[in-house]
């Protein structure tokens, strides 16, 4: 029974070996047609890529060929058009020089005939010359036959009739180019002259014989008169001026010509005024002191002045004079603006004409100094100037502007005309001098009143500060020649009823005017 067991037990695992051995020769031969199926799908993917790139590579290579073949047309076309225009541009200048070859035969055939025709010419006027040299020497003779004359005398006689006529009309020639001269340099000196006054601006005062004190009440009128006019005689008798305490109230007017005691007692006055101590001795000490601040104030305008007009190395005595004439007027003009106005009218002026502008700036500014000493000196101001100037070592261009500005000596320097032009450019602008604003304005007005009261004319203008009068008339009743005509009657009535200064320029302006309105 147990050999049984066993005999079975075997015959189990024999059994199952045979399976287990058939199970897995199936199972290999499974897994080889599954391993064979993959090999044949592989090779089969391979085989359709590879056709795939096959055939893209092959479209590829035909693109680039067709490319290719494009690029070559291309080529060969542009190099068959390039090779066409080369052979048009040969075949055109071939024309072109076969055209200039045929011109330059045609220019030579002509100018082998225009030689040979000047050639002719030239023959033809060498014959004629000869000619009329013959005749010429043949009448030559004749004359000297007929006149006696030897060729020398007649010569001579020709050579001086040829001079006679060249004298004449160099002189006329001169004479028209003189005028035309003339003329520019009246032009330009006008426009320099225009040009310095327009660009100088300064500013004139007028100043008056009397200067007011302010006081703070009434009852130092009292004070200032003193006890039986002790004070007022005692201030009187040391500033030089005179008092006047009237009944205006809160004023005391201090009067006098010489306008440095005016201002001299006018800040002495202040100074008592404020002080309150008024009595003779203290006047005195306070007009002392206030003189000598007076001095050192004049001495302060005067190096001002210079430092404003550029004048340097100035002595200290003209210094001191040229602040004084801040003090003087001359015709209602501040003496020192208007020196100061000359001067720096003639620096322009020298300027423009290329000459020295320190110089002229100089002698501008002092021409008028005499009138600073002209009361203690004998002569007038630019005989007293010349003279100070040339005692305090000022150069001879300085003296003589000083001395010549108004035409009184013969004028031996440019610097002098100058001046005297600056002088009358500050001069007779309105306000400066010569005229007071109202004078000026009643002036402008005669003007106008005396051209209005001629025939014919509507309106009248005076213009440029007096020195031109504009006319309108009525065109009607005046024509273009009766408008000239009365331009001079103007200008005549003008000189003979009117004091002006310089010259009036008379102008008449006639316009027909004609209006029509198309409805």
């Amino acid at each position: 029974m147990y050999v049984a067991e066993v005999a079975d037990t075997v015959g189990v695992g024999v059994v199952a070996l045979i399976v287990g051995a058939l199970a897995a020769w199936l199972l290999e031969r499974s897994r080889r047609a599954a391993a064979n199926q993959r090999r044949e799908d592989i090779i089969r993917d391979a085989e359709r890529e590879a056709e795939t790139v096959r055939k893209s590579a092959e479209l590829a290579a035909r693109e680039e060929l067709l490319q290719l073949r494009s690029n070559l047309d291309s080529e060969q076309n542009q190099f068959r058009n390039e090779q066409q225009q080369h052979t048009t541009e040969m075949e055109r200048r071939e024309t072109s020089l076969a055209e200039q070859q045929e011109a330059f035969k045609k220019r030579e055939r002509m100018l082998e005939g225009t030689q040979k025709t000047l050639s002719d010419r030239q023959k033809a006027i060498d014959n004629r010359e000869s000619e009329l040299d013959r005749l010429l020497h043949e009448e030559q003779e004749q004359l000297y036959k007929i006149s006696g004359m030897e060729p020398d005398t007649a010569k001579e006689m020709l050579l001086d009739r040829l001079s006679r006529t060249l004298k004449q009309d160099t002189g006329a020639l001169l004479i028209k180019f003189e005028a035309q001269l003339k003329e520019k340099q009246d032009e330009m000196a006008r426009e320099i002259v225009g040009m310095a006054a327009q660009r100088c601006a300064s500013t004139h005062t007028s100043e008056m014989t009397v200067s007011t004190v302010d006081i703070p009440n009434d009852d130092m009128k009292g004070r200032i008169i003193g006890r039986e006019g002790r004070n007022i005689r005692a201030f009187e008798k040391s500033t030089g001026v005179d008092v006047i305490v009237d009944d205006t109230p809160g004023v005391v007017v201090v009067s006098a010509f010489d306008k440095v005691r005016r201002e001299t007692a006018r800040l002495a006055l202040i100074k008592l005024i404020q002080d309150g101590r008024i009595h003779p001795t203290r006047i005195d000490e306070v007009v002392a002191e206030t003189e000598k601040e007076m001095d050192d104030h004049i001495k302060r305008l005067g190096r001002d002045a210079c430092q404003e007009i550029g004048v340097a190395d100035l002595h200290e005595r003209l210094v001191y004079l040229m602040g004084r004439l801040h003090f003087r007027t001359s015709y209602s003009q501040n003496v020192l603006k208007h020196s100061l106005e000359v001067g720096v009218i003639t620096g322009l002026i020298a300027e423009q004409l290329g000459l020295d502008l320190h110089l002229a700036r100089r002698c501008g500014f002092l021409h008028d100094i005499g009138k600073a000493a002209d009361h203690e000196m004998e002569g007038g101001h630019p005989a007293v100037g010349a003279e100070l100037l040339k005692r305090y070592g000022e150069g001879e261009e300085v003296v003589h502007a000083a001395a010549g500005h108004h035409d009184d000596i013969r004028v031996d320097y440019i610097y002098t005309v100058i001046v005297a032009a600056a002088d009358a450019v500050s001069a007779s602008r309105p306000g400066a001098r010569r005229e007071s604003l109202e004078r000026y304005v009643r002036r402008l007005e005669e003007l106008e009143s005396l051209a209005c009261g001629f025939p014919g004319v509507r309106q009248a203008y005076a213009v440029q500060a007096g020195r031109e009068i504009r006319i309108i008339v009525d065109s009607g009743q005046i024509n273009d020649r009766e408008a000239a005509a009365l331009s001079k009657e103007v200008a005549k009535a003008i000189e003979e009823t009117m004091t002006y200064p310089g010259e009036i320029r008379v102008t008449v302006l006639r316009e027909t005017k004609v209006v029509e309105y198309a409805r």
